[in-house]
């Protein structure tokens, strides 16, 4: 969310152009791969029981969560500031068979969607694309989303997990966008700093089977062996909190 210069900063322009959303490898193009589908249910058995609700998706990327949840909530928006990102969402999305379904294009700093009027929002694999300034200025925004009671998820990769480890010194291909990965600890110590309640907080193992399985069973112990990261947080019913951002209405 910084302009890309000579710091190698990324921003939206980055998005754009350098074909991000339509790269990534077949896992991440296909919403049927296993991937995706360990994704899903990970991150909507954080959601609870969307059933009825009205949600938000921050960085919906591909509209994968959003579709989703389409199937559950009483009405979802997914939000995304890449026109690159709406365009693959838009030719996923069938209004018909997803009437209670909307994409639109805005940053998750300011989306303009109405304040205090919202049961869930969901940030799956965005928190480690923000850099800091912008991360607090998003949970600024959730909070304002938000009614009290309200669920806010967070998904997003370990920086401790050895996949990671090995991109960051470029052995494995390294996703220049992960720009600040976020520890499990650092997550529950800033969401509690802006006034949210921690529900649920945990290491997730991966979605390939047999080191789900080693995963599972030494994460606990072994850092490395700690691939995602799942946080549910809520925003207590009684505040004193300011809102901080303007409202418009959705």
């Amino acid at each position: 969310m910084r302009a890309r210069g000579t710091s190698g900063s990324i921003d939206r322009s980055y998005y754009e152009t350098s074909g991000y959303f339509g790269g990534g490898g077949g896992h991440l193009q296909d919403p049927e791969s296993r991937f995706h589908r360990y994704r899903v249910r990970e991150v909507l058995n954080l959601c609870g029981n969307p059933s009825g609700l009205r949600a938000v998706d921050l960085g919906c990327g591909w509209g994968t969560i959003s579709l989703a949840l389409s199937g559950r909530a009483d009405f979802i928006v997914g939000v995304d500031f890449a026109r690159a990102s709406l365009k693959v969402c838009a030719s996923r999305h069938d209004p018909d068979e997803h009437p209670n379904l909307a994409f639109v294009q805005a940053d998750a700093r300011l989306t303009g969607l109405r304040g205090g009027a919202w049961d869930l929002v969901v940030a799956a694999d965005l928190v480690e694309h923000l850099y800091p300034q912008d991360t607090e200025a998003v949970y600024r925004e959730v909070w304002r989303l938000l009614r009290p009671n309200g669920r806010f998820v967070v998904w997003t990769p370990s920086p401790t997990h050895l996949v990671e480890r090995l991109r960051r010194l470029g052995i494995l291909t390294p996703d220049p966008t992960h720009v600040d990965y976020k520890t499990l600890g650092r997550l529950r110590t800033d969401l509690a700093r802006f006034g949210f309640r921690i529900v649920d907080a945990r290491h997730v193992p991966s979605h390939h089977p047999g080191l789900r399985t080693v995963e599972r069973i030494g994460q606990r112990w072994i850092p490395s062996l700690r691939r995602r990261i799942a946080v549910a947080a809520e925003k207590p019913q009684r505040t004193l909190r300011p809102a901080t951002s303007r409202d418009e209405t959705l």
